[in-house]
């Protein structure tokens, strides 16, 4: 197994670029899985005993501001803002955006219907991870935007987002001619469009939002994702620096007296 991942890190991928560590492990794990269950099976010593992960880079995090995002909606393309406006409210993954068609929109329940995922202009059945399957509430930015984009979408076209061809749209291309301009114009760092994710989550944590419900909105199995990456964003979105627990023990003053004898114990 370890000849195997060192074969693997040899690795090319097709635009020239060795295979990420995260993507090593990813591999990696599907064979632990299936010699785990045989080793279970015939009783044999497991082969990835002592086996440790290669480590991986801590997600490159560079969310907007909610000024920056505003500016982002006044300036894009039209035909791309409602597309961008469901990205950055909603946080969902690129695939699961551009995968999106109109039977997944449910406007009577208020919710979108994550099901699917589109990987190289090609539908996949399912999305990235069991948790990533869920239902994504509307917020009224959200239901509006889907709600006009409806009404700019040519009949008979299933994807809620498209081309003017009607085809979904191409991540790459989208990059290359409407998302880098569009940063340009605006004078702001390049991000890769998946920072739109980044950015929802950040401003749900910073406006207060439950971390488990913003856990399920996103697709995550738990809350440990949203402290690991995000938490050092939230202090400068919600400036709770320790200053609630100081008006919690401000408030408090006065009702313990330390030399009051009901307060001690007894021996």
């Amino acid at each position: 197994m370890l000849a195997f991942r060192a074969e693997l890190s040899k690795t090319v991928t097709a635009r020239g670029k060795p295979l990420s560590n995260t993507r090593i492990n990813k591999i990696m794990g599907f064979g632990r899985q299936i010699l785990n269950e045989a080793a279970d099976r015939y009783e044999f010593r497991r082969s990835f005993q002592g086996i440790k992960p290669l480590k991986q880079k801590k997600p490159d995090i560079h969310p907007f501001t909610l000024d920056e995002v505003n500016r982002i909606l006044q300036t894009v393309r039209l035909d791309y803002r409602n597309y961008l406006a469901v990205r950055f409210w909603t946080g969902l993954r690129t695939g699961e955006a551009n995968a999106l068609r109109w039977d997944r929109i449910d406007f009577d329940n208020n919710v979108i219907l994550v099901r699917d995922t589109l990987m190289r202009g090609q539908l996949q059945g399912g999305t990235k991870t069991y948790e990533s399957s869920r239902d994504v509430p509307m917020l009224q930015p959200v239901r509006d935007a889907l709600l006009d984009q409806r009404r700019r979408v040519p009949e008979g076209v299933e994807w809620v987002f498209c081309t003017r061809r009607g085809s979904p749209i191409d991540n790459q291309n989208f990059t290359k001619r409407v998302w880098a301009p569009l940063l340009e114009e605006l004078g702001l760092k390049y991000r890769r469009p998946y920072q739109t994710r980044h950015t929802a989550a950040t401003l749900m944590l910073g406006a207060g939002e439950a971390p488990e419900w913003i856990a399920r909105v996103l697709g995550h199995t738990t809350t440990e994702m949203l402290f690991r990456v995000y938490s050092r964003y939230v202090p400068n979105l919600t400036r709770q620096d320790g200053s609630a627990m100081a008006r919690l023990l401000a408030s408090q003053a006065g009702l313990f007296d330390p030399n009051d004898n009901n307060n001690k114990e007894n021996d």
